[in-house]
């Protein structure tokens, strides 16, 4: 990623919006991330066998980051491995005789690549041996990337089942409990196979779910899972994804299951439990605290309205929408605009994970972001200064290739120009195209990360 310019205090409400996300954004690259934490966990360095796999949207940046590392500071190291990542997301300037192989697969439904991939990945498991040190680079994506079904279910079914789950509007906490009971490498399964071989595992994680939790992140390879599989069939069932719905195959599992006639996952009374360290090496918090930085650098007051936001799109976009209204409720009649050391602008972030739910028989363009975007604009009309970005970290916000999308005073005059009817377009769910008409799109591509959602919204007084 490019080093942000420095500039002053002056700067345009769309550059501080952009430059923010960028903060946000470098403080989660791995190519800082990785090598920062590498040095703390490996003070001495490593020798001998070292094999690395992993998954998720940021794996190939995290091995190519871990790859260079190790060509510095672990000459003695013997490395090797394979990472799967979403098609388009491997580094752009690879290592001329890079160790680690990179697989491409689909996201965020899986396909055939994906499950040969991760039968690859499966084999490297299996012929570890005793004393290898096995690092596991695992990020946001990596519940459809890493997919290997149960015996029992066919790669169709999971397909539909995960469509099912992307269109309920199922927290990601939950999508990933039912997706760790179908799976025979998640909910800590792979953690489970590498300690028995005797391997010293160690997974670095980069989190892109509300609390930080290892086993929500890329539904926990490594890590314990306290779920079970009536858990499972619960969350199938309050989101309507029963008999009808959900394919045979997948209900008859995790009934076995319930019964003790599946395996279950990795749980905390297990001796391989405590043999495996899981390391959150990147959180939303840490990208909300570098973006605080950016802002308060170039002249903004910042209120981080938190990093687990979760919720309907539409509706947190109106919760927030509450707290900017009470802040000028406030602070109407009070002179803090434009006074030595007092704030023109102020600014309120947020990171987390939203949902969309979809009705039946919608398409709907977008995601999460552009949806919360849609509906502040939609809401914030009598709301003068108002200007605000959503974007997901990752630079895919849902069914089309933004990563997100923006508002300022240019966006709104355009949308007024054309006339344009922006509550049809959030009653369509078509937010892409109403930034698209209104040229409020954010494109980054690939980001190579991927630490959640992030957002902000900026009031700006002009005296």
């Amino acid at each position: 990623m490019q080093k942000l310019p420095q500039q002053a205090h002056e700067t345009t409400s769309r550059a501080l919006l952009h430059g923010a996300f960028q903060a946000a954004l470098q403080a989660a690259d791995p190519s800082y991330a990785i090598p920062k934490f590498l040095k703390q966990l490996f003070p001495q360095g490593i020798r001998g066998r070292c094999i690395v796999i992993g998954a998720g949207k940021a794996s190939a940046s995290m091995a190519d980051a871990l790859e260079r590392y190790a060509l510095v500071h672990w000459p003695q190291a013997i490395l090797s491995g394979l990472v799967i990542t979403r098609y388009g997301h491997d580094v752009q300037r690879p290592l001329p005789d890079r160790k680690i192989v990179i697989c491409e697969a689909a996201h965020p439904v899986p396909d055939e690549a994906g499950l040969q991939a991760t039968k690859n990945l499966l084999h490297i498991v299996q012929e570890l041996q005793k004393d290898d040190q096995l690092l596991v680079l695992i990020s946001g994506g990596g519940s459809s990337l890493l997919t290997l079904p149960a015996a029992e279910i066919s790669m169709s079914d999971l397909k539909v089942l995960t469509r099912e789950l992307l269109r309920s509007g199922a927290p990601i906490e939950a999508m990933n409990v039912v997706r760790k009971h179908i799976s025979a490498i998640q909910g800590g399964n792979l953690g489970r196979l590498a300690v028995r071989a005797g391997a010293k595992v160690d997974a670095l994680i980069i989190s892109d779910v509300t609390g930080d939790q290892p086993g929500d992140i890329a539904s926990g390879p490594c890590a314990v899972d306290d779920s079970t599989f009536q858990d499972a069939l619960n969350i199938l069932d309050r989101y309507q994804i029963g008999p009808g719905v959900a394919p045979a195959s997948i209900l008859d599992y995790l009934k076995k299951g319930t019964i003790g006639q599946a395996p279950e996952t990795l749980k905390r009374d297990e001796p391989e439990s405590l043999m495996v360290r899981n390391h959150v090496i990147a959180t939303s918090m840490q990208s909300l605290l570098a973006a605080q930085k950016y802002c308060l650098e170039h002249g903004a007051q910042v209120h981080i309205l938190g990093d687990q936001i979760t919720g309907e799109a539409a509706q947190v976009a109106r919760d927030q929408l509450e707290i900017v209204r009470g802040y000028v409720e406030q602070n109407q009649n009070k002179d803090f605009v434009d006074r030595p050391g007092k704030f023109r602008r102020q600014v309120f972030i947020s990171g987390g994970e939203t949902t969309v739910t979809i009705p039946q028989g919608v398409v709907g363009r977008g995601g999460r972001c552009a949806e919360f975007l849609l509906a502040l604009y939609t809401h914030s009309k009598a709301l003068v200064g108002l200007s605000a970005l959503a974007a997901d970290t990752d630079g895919i916000d849902g069914s089309e290739e933004n990563a997100g999308a923006f508002f300022d005073q240019e966006i709104i005059q355009n949308a007024n120009s054309l006339q344009l009817d922006e509550k049809t377009y959030l009653e369509a769910h078509d937010a892409y195209g109403f930034f698209l008409e209104v040229g409020g799109l954010v494109h980054t591509g690939p980001t190579l990360t991927n630490i959640n959602d992030f957002r902000i919204l900026m009031l700006e007084s002009h005296g």
